[in-house]
């Protein structure tokens, strides 16, 4: 799969080297603060979607969870896959919205994250996305979502999201939402931009799989 073809990753090729190195100053405990005290403590079957660099994977792995790190920039997954190597993370080539890798092997996740990738879909391909996300988790599994706001780059493919917009889709697949929270972004260069987030945690109501 060419990541140039896959929506919403355009720009991130070509900008690869100098993102690499950014995402991996970020410290994912404190991106993660404002939901942390939601995240399960039992150990289990994470999945990480639009893992980037694996720099939220590796945290997660830390934990004691089993990972499965869904990337398809190329750059990011090979320096994941250098930087973060752990027999508790395994990298796939997959994408949003058809998720069709994930989606073929029939497994379900404990937590389900995706953070700062809601924003690369058009509504459309939200709205399979979130169907395709909905057959992954088991009743009561959380879902952690973060959507950005403000300004992007121009070779970026970013649309304005909305918390509401995305917990009434959530909630259309039987996903509830049990946090809605507003934080800055713990980049630097974001927050000086006027970047902030949405994190969202919704729970999975019933089994979408058993239909």
């Amino acid at each position: 799969m060419h990541s140039s073809s896959v929506p919403g990753t355009e720009g991130y090729a070509e900008d690869a080297e100098q993102l690499i190195a950014r995402y991996e100053n970020v410290i994912a405990a404190d991106k993660y603060q404002v939901v942390r005290h939601l995240l399960p403590g039992r150990a289990g079957a994470v999945l990480d979607i639009g893992a980037g660099t694996g720099t939220d994977s590796a945290w997660l792995a830390s934990l004691g969870h089993k990972v499965v790190a869904v990337e398809p920039v190329v750059a990011f997954r090979e320096a994941g896959m250098k930087t973060h190597a752990s027999s508790d993370i395994e990298w796939l080539d997959d994408s949003l919205p058809a998720l069709a890798a994930t989606g073929a092997r029939e497994a379900r996740f404990d937590l389900v994250v995706l953070a700062a990738v809601w924003m690369h879909l058009a509504a459309e391909e939200r709205s399979e996305a979130m169907g395709n996300i909905s057959k992954l988790l088991k009743p009561g599994t959380l879902l952690v979502m973060s959507l950005r706001h403000g300004p992007a780059q121009a070779n970026r493919r970013i649309f304005e999201v909305s918390a509401h917009e995305t917990i009434a889709l959530a909630a259309r697949h039987h996903i509830k939402v049990v946090l809605s929270a507003q934080a800055p972004s713990v980049q630097q260069q974001n927050r000086q931009a006027g970047v902030s987030w949405s994190w969202l945690v919704f729970s999975a109501m019933r089994d979408a799989a058993a239909g």
